[in-house]
């Protein structure tokens, strides 16, 4: 199966970016400017549905903070994930990755002892989802006729 580092896909772009969070937080569903610049408006942020189409077609590539603000807004995600060099890229999609693994049933469930209030931190996102690719990959060995030495 693949791995978590081969299945995350080339961020780098805003619009890269935002089409990303858009299949992961509304996957199959066709969301429109209108619909998104409404849920920015229920979260308290102004985002025109014009200026997100905008973004989503290539078109806007260096949008100021606040915009930036108001898609971290709509789409529930720290908003410094679309700043270009952004040091969270990598923490938002460990963090999606395992939401999306706790939906499927491959995570049943996690405990933590003395959390704050931003839960797992992101190096601990990364390590559970390496455990449970590595746990994959065992399991795909054994099941596909491992080559008769023992595990180590």
């Amino acid at each position: 199966m693949d791995s978590v580092e081969e299945r995350t896909p080339e961020l780098r772009t805003l619009q890269q970016k935002v089409e990303y969070m858009v299949e992961k937080t509304f996957p199959g569903q066709k969301i429109s400017g209108r619909v998104f610049a409404d849920l920015v408006k229920e979260r308290g942020g102004s985002l025109s549905h014009s200026y997100f189409s905008n973004i989503l077609a290539g078109k806007v590539t260096q949008p100021s903070e606040d915009i930036l603000k108001a898609l971290g807004l709509g789409f529930g995600v720290d908003w410094r994930f679309f700043k270009e060099e952004s040091e969270v890229v990598d923490d938002v999609v460990a963090g999606l990755q395992f939401l999306a693994m706790r939906r499927t049933g491959e995570i049943s469930g996690v405990a933590g002892r003395g959390l704050d209030e931003d839960g797992l931190p992101p190096e601990l996102l990364q390590f559970a989802l390496s455990l449970l690719e590595d746990a994959r990959d065992r399991r795909g060995t054994a099941a596909g006729g491992a080559s008769g030495e023992p595990e180590k």
